[in-house]
């Protein structure tokens, strides 16, 4: 299938676009690009350098972090609509703190973190409304990790 970015109603079915306004999406649009990854490949590894918020059109995608004594440990299934890889467009040392690999075959958005910087730094209306959305998401997240905790510690399972 290939992917029109440029009709911006295929960014709306990304959670982290749902609010954004349509002239926001169509300068996001033009620095977007796409990638299609097959099944078990990995997008990043944990300690590469971040270059790109990357989201997902088609397919899953398992976050995974290295845990010593361990293995490998999975975090995260992520479907579409969804997106991983944001500190990377924030953080002014990025350095992936997870593993990124494709669960099935994937079609990814992304994008790179320069020319999103380049973006945001002119056109400060874009910006706000961008890292609006992007708060918004973050915590989403958070909470939903919150609600995990909870229901770990009401079943002890931590002891």
């Amino acid at each position: 299938m290939s992917w029109n970015l440029r009709d911006i109603s295929t960014l709306r079915n990304i959670d982290l676009f749902h609010h954004v306004s349509d002239d926001a999406l169509a300068a996001l649009s033009a620095v977007i690009r796409t990638l299609r990854v097959d099944p078990g490949e990995v997008i990043f590894h944990q300690g590469d350098p971040g270059e790109a918020l990357y989201f997902i059109l088609d397919g899953e995608v398992r976050i995974s972090t290295d845990v010593h004594d361990v293995g490998e440990e999975a975090l995260a299934f992520l479907e579409s609509g969804a997106c991983f890889g944001e500190g990377a467009l924030f953080d002014d040392d990025p350095v992936r703190s997870a593993h990124a690999i494709a669960g099935t075959a994937c079609h990814l958005g992304l994008i790179p973190r320069d020319e999103f910087r380049e973006l945001m730094k002119n056109d400060s209306e874009l910006a706000v409304e961008i890292l609006r959305s992007f708060v918004t998401t973050l915590y989403d997240r958070l909470r939903d990790t919150n609600e995990k905790l909870s229901f770990f510690a009401l079943n002890d399972i931590y002891e």
